[in-house]
């Protein structure tokens, strides 16, 4: 069987080093929330995409509305997530999760599902991160309707500003195989696109949110 553990602790240590490597990133789009870069991914012959931004929120309220989690508050707010499930809860910080995506681009992206190790992660600066990659389940095999697309190493970042307990930085990192049959340009076109969506949907979801 798949050591879930291991794999979910590689993909914070990548996570971190992009996080921490400045080198070969392009800006690709702005908006008042964030700015969105790229470079070519190391793990599959597509691009890895950075998001940076300044979240109005305290970080455990950033990270309330972005958790992946069943009946999680994402599902609400995301466009991009249409569903969340838990397959299997590895231990206290990780698990096999299965997340499906609506057609997306006018119809050219298809409905698509993706199964990932995700480890929620707290550093000492606390720093609360989320990090998943695709991996393989036997309780999670190819389902009729959906694509299934693969998850390089991807997560959020949300990192406390010293000074400005009611503010987060968010970064976050997206470098995804959709599958299927896809023009580059409609790919190319789409992550970019969907980053900025995220943040400003993000933005709106954590101004409404009322603690309990």
């Amino acid at each position: 069987s798949m050591d879930y553990r291991h794999i979910a602790n590689t993909v914070a240590d990548n996570l971190l080093s992009y996080s921490k490597d400045e080198s070969g990133w392009k800006m690709c789009k702005k908006t008042n929330e964030v700015a969105v870069f790229w470079r070519p991914s190391s793990e599959f012959p597509g691009n890895l995409y950075k998001g940076e931004g300044i979240i109005n929120g305290s970080p455990e309220k950033v990270w309330a509305c972005l958790k992946p989690v069943p009946d999680g508050l994402r599902v609400k707010w995301d466009n991009n997530v249409k569903k969340f499930e838990l397959i299997q809860s590895i231990d206290d910080e990780v698990s096999v999760c299965r997340t499906v995506t609506p057609s997306a681009a006018m119809g050219i992206i298809s409905p698509r599902d993706f199964v990932d190790v995700v480890l929620v992660k707290r550093y000492e600066d606390g720093t609360i991160t989320s990090n998943a990659t695709n991996v393989s389940h036997p309780g999670c095999s190819p389902q009729p309707g959906y694509v299934r697309g693969f998850n390089h190493p991807c997560g959020c970042f949300c990192v406390p500003i010293p000074g400005e307990p009611s503010k987060t930085q968010l970064f976050s990192f997206f470098q995804t195989d959709l599958g299927g049959y896809l023009p580059r340009s409609v790919v190319d076109s789409f992550f970019p696109s969907s980053m900025t969506d995220f943040y400003n949907n993000l933005t709106k979801a954590v101004k409404s949110f009322k603690e309990n």
